[in-house]
């Protein structure tokens, strides 16, 4: 049986909190206003930058730079550069916002996973109640017994939604 006494998560949030927080989130999309979307195919099929090519893509940034009289008048080297720029600005947020993500996901996890954990020790509590026929248990048990039931039939145990 969980230990009941050992609750890492007892804290609920404000609706200013929760306020402040969208707010916090809307302005970051007030801020970079050209963030954009893709389709699952566009992000599959985009070639991407990393480790390997990002040297690759400077060098032929700098070649471009540096003999501009080569590149013919359509290809637009700055656009490169700044394209580049961006990549490394956004590289920055992104890190950022992904250990923030993880934060609120791990945090939901535990909450949730407290809150589950306690309620099958309560759904056992009731069980024994009702077998020791305390006055009103039955009730209670056959209650949390049918959605228990329909819950492992549904969609299984260890589901987070």
């Amino acid at each position: 049986m969980p230990n009941l006494n050992f609750n890492r998560m007892n804290v609920t949030v404000t609706t200013e909190q929760v306020n402040a927080v969208k707010a916090a989130l809307q302005a970051i999309n007030t801020n970079l206003p050209f963030l954009t979307g893709l389709t699952p195919e566009e992000r599959s099929t985009l070639p991407s930058i990393n480790v390997n090519n990002k040297v690759f893509t400077e060098d032929a940034i700098n070649a471009g730079l540096n003999n501009a009289s080569l590149i013919p008048s359509y290809v637009s080297v700055a656009n490169m550069q700044s394209d580049l720029t961006l990549f490394h600005q956004l590289d920055e947020l992104i890190l950022l916002t992904k250990q923030t993500l993880e934060k609120l996901e791990d945090t939901q996890l535990l909450a949730g996973s407290e809150a589950y954990t306690s309620a099958l020790a309560l759904y056992r509590l009731f069980g024994s109640a009702a077998e020791a026929a305390v006055p009103g248990a039955d009730s209670i048990y056959a209650q949390l017994k049918e959605r228990f039931t329909s819950n492992l039939s549904g969609s299984g145990s260890g589901s987070n939604s």
